[in-house]
């Protein structure tokens, strides 16, 4: 989910639909409604947030919701380029995907606002693995604009989260793109038999 995700010019967080719509029981609401809100597992968590950075054209995400997934002192290190890492603090990483939303990207029909057409990050497979107030997930996801004609952008995100008071936050997140030379781990493909 991450945006480096969807190799743009410059960024690309892509720091994942096509849209993995998973809002279910109040994923990472703001702080005052989540403490109101059913508890769930660190998976739903994970896979709401897809859900929650992704946006139809002309309507961008509510990043209060986004917020509320992380720890204020979440640390966030996302490939920026093919060859590039960069660490974000949680606002840096919010204004990074506003800044992705507003960039133009280039087709062969001309430059395309993300914001205008609409952007989608879908989850494929996850693993997950908690252990007491703890939790590690691994995600295979992909990352498209909407109505661009490249195929969407596959990649993987590692999130570690912390429970506190009865309720999951992220607490870091890494992600990697897929390419030929480094193929979906085995833990994400379709005959993965277990997590380590």
């Amino acid at each position: 989910m991450l945006r480096q995700r969807y190799q743009f010019p410059g960024k690309a967080l892509a720091c994942a639909a096509v849209l993995f719509l998973f809002l279910g029981a109040g994923v990472c609401q703001t702080q005052n409604a989540a403490a109101k809100a059913p508890l769930q597992s660190a998976g739903d968590l994970v896979g709401g947030l897809y859900g929650l950075v992704s946006s139809t054209g002309g309507q961008l995400p509510d990043w209060d919701k986004v917020r509320a997934c992380f720890l204020k002192e979440a640390v966030i290190v996302l490939r920026t380029s093919r060859t590039a890492t960069t660490a974000f603090s949680l606002e840096g990483f919010i204004k990074d995907f506003v800044d992705f939303y507003e960039r133009p990207y280039k087709t062969a029909g001309g430059p395309v606002l993300p914001k205008d057409k609409g952007f989608g990050e879908k989850v494929i497979r996850m693993k997950t693995w908690e252990y007491g107030d703890m939790a590690h997930i691994l995600v295979l996801y992909e990352a498209q604009i909407i109505g661009v004609t490249r195929p969407p952008q596959q990649g993987v995100d590692s999130w570690l989260l912390i429970r506190r008071d009865g309720r999951w936050f992220i607490a870091a997140a890494t992600n990697e793109i897929v390419t030929p030379d480094r193929p979906i781990p085995a833990e994400l493909r379709l005959d993965a038999k277990q997590f380590p």
